[in-house]
């Protein structure tokens, strides 16, 4: 069914206004740059047992918080930046993520060759045929799994092949647009 506009999309990308200009202007359009994908990581991260949604109306709170995901300042963070941000409102204030995104944060500075290269290494097949209905979209691909396990060997946290997939379509990875959705000819 089209939206208000008349345009054809992801049925998720309708729910909400939030949604609908994520969906439109961000997800499935290709990422690049180590302090850019550090920040998609975080938010990933952070979103697991989550909507997404949150995650999308708290995005301003995570960047103040977390030094606009600059990946020198947060490897900087110490404990009491991690007290700090476990009393900040404008984020989720879980200790296991927000100790994860400051170890993932040492972890990407600490990496041979950049994060950047290491995430695109792992995207996916531009000839797979578009997915026509969200059942067919995965949860988990050998792509996300080897992508995770690459992320944890090199020492991040919180980035399991299920959150690694969700990484690789909003980051353009994967195109997981539907294959009706107008947003699918301009994303990854």
């Amino acid at each position: 069914m089209p939206g208000p506009d008349g345009l054809l999309r992801c049925p998720w990308g309708e729910s909400a206004d939030d949604y609908r200009e994520y969906h439109d202007g961000e997800w499935g359009r290709p990422v690049h740059g180590e302090d850019a994908l550090f920040e998609r990581i975080c938010l990933e991260a952070f979103q697991s047992g989550l909507s997404w949604i949150t995650i999308l109306r708290r995005r301003e709170g995570f960047r103040a918080a977390f030094a606009g995901f600059r990946i020198a300042e947060v490897a900087r963070f110490t404990e009491q930046d991690e007290q700090r941000l476990l009393a900040d409102p404008g984020i989720i204030r879980n200790r296991a993520k927000i100790a994860a995104a400051i170890a993932n944060a040492r972890a990407a500075e600490a990496l041979d060759g950049g994060l950047d290269p290491l995430v695109w290494k792992f995207a996916g097949d531009p000839a797979r045929p578009a997915p026509r209905t969200l059942a067919e979209v995965p949860a988990v691909t050998p792509e996300s799994t080897a992508l995770a396990k690459e992320l944890k060997k090199n020492g991040f946290r919180f980035v399991g092949p299920t959150t690694a997939y969700a990484l690789m379509q909003a980051c353009g990875l994967v195109n997981d647009h539907l294959a009706d959705c107008h947003a699918r000819q301009t994303a990854g």
